[in-house]
């Protein structure tokens, strides 16, 4: 009798300790498949990314349309405005790209802040624009898993930034400082930059209760 009951409670325990590994590996499937999914989707964009597209068919000033268009990346959504065809990413207007090497990331930066959007890539938040004089702030999540800015806590003063702007062009940016501050804190957003563009990048720490903030400069 003693030994019947032994045997049935360490039968559920297994089968407990399956389901729990069973879970833990289609979780950890899942994650690295959303890694894999996101990473190259956002990295083939950057990698196509030549700046908006002028089209003569928009016909008069103030015009817009449908493009009409076999790219890939959502330009088959994206508004004719002025005879200029702007680039969409997963339907969100998209400001240009940045690229890391030292942290291998990718993106696209999109022109508006939401909670759809910082769950899509990184965006815009305040400034003069990308690749214009003055300060301008970009954001993303920290997921902790490799994803948008969750690598931003690795990255060094020397690392190099590069940003392609709307019109095609190329800027890079050297890293020149590294902090943690409160959530609140905006005083970093407004800063002389002797009239030369400059870049700010904040996501949260890891434990969610800080905003780590790199800054970086022209050369």
């Amino acid at each position: 009798m003693f030994d019947s009951k032994y045997s049935k409670v360490l039968t559920v325990i297994l089968v407990i300790v399956i389901i729990a590994i069973v879970g833990l590996l289609g979780f950890l499937g899942y994650d690295y498949y959303q890694n894999f999914v996101v990473t190259k989707d956002t990295s083939d964009f950057v990698d196509n990314f030549q700046g908006d597209v002028t089209d003569g068919e928009a016909k008069e000033e103030g015009d817009t349309a449908q493009a009409t268009t076999t790219d890939p990346f959502d330009l088959k959504d994206a508004e004719i405005t002025n005879g200029t065809t702007k680039r969409t990413y997963k339907g969100f207007g998209v400001l240009g790209t940045m690229e890391i090497p030292a942290t291998n990331f990718k993106y696209p930066v999109l022109e508006k802040v939401t909670k759809k959007s910082i769950e899509t890539a990184v965006a815009f938040l305040y400034g003069t624009g990308l690749n214009q004089p003055g300060n301008s702030v970009i954001i993303g999540h920290n997921y902790r898993n490799g994803l948008f800015f969750s690598n931003n806590k690795k990255l060094n003063i020397g690392d190099k930034i590069y940003i392609t702007d709307a019109e095609g062009n190329k800027l890079t940016y050297t890293i020149y400082n590294k902090f943690e501050t409160t959530p609140e804190d905006t005083s970093f957003y407004q800063r002389d930059t002797g009239g030369k563009p400059e870049v700010t990048l904040s996501t949260c720490t890891d434990d969610s209760k800080a905003r780590l903030i790199i800054c970086a400069k022209t050369e």
